[in-house]
């Protein structure tokens, strides 16, 4: 894939007051209309579990594509495991924003073989040995339920761009200004609902933001074999 012009980004709104979203599953279909010129391209939807899943699936029946799961792991920083130090891919493959290097290497050496492993045993779980999606010359559209750091996006399009896509969309309904910043250098496209100046977390964009079981995630997979 080649990034040979400028990304771009689609945001609906980027003031102080935040959009809000009743759950995922709204969030999942005003994002599917956001993304709607892509009807009638040849699309692979790529998912982020387990949260990404849920708009995965909405996106994917809207654009009559398939959905497939690209499952890249967070480090989060000691005692702060909610903010990613570093993202981790199941082959190992792993991406770290600069202040990893501050930190004690053995840790983060066992911490990204941890994570490793459960990206490993979501694939399983969640695809029952099913192949990847072939995306080569596709259109790649990346989903997730916000992006905070970036870092798992971020390491998901290094992952994506081995497998040779004709373009690499990230869609999101909410991204905090840095992410967005770092996603337009790597993406060919951002679609984000909104880029709210002051960022906090992504769940405080949710009115309803529960977590997910793997058993949500394999409920999500197999809707989309029927």
């Amino acid at each position: 894939m080649q990034n040979s012009k400028e990304p771009k980004i689609y945001a609906l709104s980027r003031h102080n007051t935040a959009m809000r979203f009743k759950d995922r599953a709204e969030a999942g279909r005003l994002l599917a209309e956001a993304l709607g010129k892509y009807e009638s391209e040849d699309v692979v939807v790529f998912a982020l579990p387990r949260g990404g899943v849920v708009l995965g699936n909405v996106v994917a029946n809207y654009l009559h594509a398939p959905l497939d799961l690209l499952i890249t792991r967070k480090i989060g920083y000691p005692g702060n495991e909610e903010c990613a130090v570093c993202a981790v891919a199941e082959e190992g493959d792993m991406i770290c924003d600069s202040s990893a290097s501050r930190l004690d290497q053995e840790w983060l050496r066992a911490q990204a073989e941890k994570e490793m492993l459960e990206a490993k045993r979501r694939r399983q779980v969640y695809l029952a040995g099913r192949g990847s999606a072939p995306v080569e010359n596709k259109v790649a559209i990346i989903v997730d339920d916000g992006v905070a750091t970036g870092l798992t996006i971020l390491l998901a399009i290094m992952v994506l761009k081995n497998r040779h896509p004709k373009k690499i969309v990230v869609a999101v309904p909410v991204s905090s200004p840095d992410a967005a910043a770092r996603i337009r250098t790597e993406a060919d496209e951002l679609v984000a609902l909104d880029v709210p100046q002051y960022f906090m977390a992504v769940g405080e964009h949710y009115e309803q933001f529960p977590q997910l079981s793997d058993e949500d995630v394999i409920r999500y997979m197999n809707q989309q074999r029927t």
